[in-house]
């Protein structure tokens, strides 16, 4: 397999365990094994002790898989797999297209969403989320424009990473509907689903609703345990799923009993554990927007819609990259340039999800002014 490096993934190796601060996490607080189990209570503990090392059953625990499905709705355990995020990523890519496929996928995007199909030897066409005043849109005519016969696949991602983007319920559906016409598969990268500010602007789930539909979650972004690695696939075609589940035997065949262990406990708990991450995503919401107000001369704020991270702008010629690292030389603060998304405005990625937010802005502040 021929791929090109992982922009983004190459920026973080570079800086994340190197640098005191991080303004551009995805994720969200994590916590101790301690402060989960204490969650589980008495249970937990004893569960944890007794836990035995030995391989796990290949698509996951079925207590791990009943949890996962009480999130869903018509999504049965028998509609699962458990693995890790990037490993669903690449594993439902590879189960479903053939060289020569047509794709479409929404730009910016995450990378390997672009480079998994273009290694399998397909032919690509982005669809761009377009920014338009202080807000960002997509334009579903021009999505209905890119459709040809041979179009295999659609990708997307809701809540939206860079940007924050969320459509709205009516959108979401006419981009189904124009697939579902059409006998067109759809990747759908929900990370970040269940980081609204309210559950009224959530999406349904693309696998929830459309039988051709492939949707992609975990515990990294919603729940802030992304060291548990623990992501899973939904989708009702059993004939796709049990593709995948051939082609596991070919990476990790199973999953971690230990990290099975405490994604049961996390999901038992799911709704306290989810609404303390978007607690803290809503007030350094606040916060960002005091910083970015107050400097409004050198940066553009896009309020995100949803999820943990936004995409501003940093104003005038001086290119992101070259500012954010000198930032990190100067600093050891990390913040991650719109390049490693392959775009060329002058953007950056910010993440809501930690609790030192703050301090970031106070550091990137205290940087401004000593620039001057």
């Amino acid at each position: 397999m021929k791929i090109r490096p992982f922009k983004l993934e190459r920026y973080f190796a570079r800086y994340e365990f190197s640098v005191k601060h991080i303004m551009s996490a995805s994720d969200c607080e994590s916590m101790t094994v301690a402060e989960l189990m204490a969650l589980g209570g008495d249970e937990a503990m004893e569960a944890w002790k007794d836990l035995r090392l030995n391989y796990t059953e290949p698509k996951g625990h079925p207590d791990l898989l009943a949890g996962i499905a009480d999130g869903y709705d018509g999504i049965g355990p028998e509609n699962l797999i458990t693995l890790v995020p990037e490993e669903g990523i690449f594993l439902a890519m590879n189960a479903l297209l053939e060289r020569g496929d047509h794709v479409i996928a929404l730009s910016p995007i995450y990378q390997s969403l672009l480079e998994i199909p273009r290694s399998i030897g397909c032919t690509l066409s982005e669809w761009p989320i377009v920014l338009e005043g202080n807000r960002w849109k997509l334009d579903l005519d021009h999505l209905e424009s890119l459709l040809r016969p041979e179009t295999k696949l659609l990708v997307v991602n809701f809540p939206h990473n860079p940007t924050g983007f969320q459509p709205t319920k009516e959108e979401f559906r006419r981009i189904l509907s124009l697939t579902e016409e059409r006998g067109i598969w759809v990747f759908s990268d929900e990370m970040y689903r269940g980081l609204e500010p309210t559950a009224d602007l959530r999406l349904p789930s693309a696998a929830e609703i459309y039988p051709k539909a492939v949707s992609l979650s975990g515990l990294s972004k919603s729940y802030g345990l992304p060291g548990l690695r623990m992501g899973w696939l939904a989708c009702t075609d059993h004939y796709l799923m049990e593709k995948v589940t051939c082609l596991r035997d070919y990476t990790t065949i199973c999953g971690s009993a230990p990290s099975e262990l405490l994604s049961i406990m996390a999901l038992r708990c799911a709704d306290d554990l989810m609404e303390r991450c978007r607690k803290i995503v809503a007030e350094n919401g606040v916060t960002a927007a005091e910083f970015f107000g107050k400097h409004e001369d050198l940066f553009r704020w896009i309020p995100p819609m949803a999820g943990s991270i936004g995409f501003p702008v940093l104003n005038g010629d001086f290119p992101a990259e070259d500012f954010f690292a000198h930032v990190v030389e100067k600093k050891n603060l990390m913040v991650l340039p719109g390049s490693v998304f392959g775009v060329d405005e002058n953007h950056f990625r910010i993440g809501l999800g930690r609790k030192d937010f703050s301090k970031c802005c106070e550091i990137l502040e205290e940087y401004l002014r000593e620039r001057g």
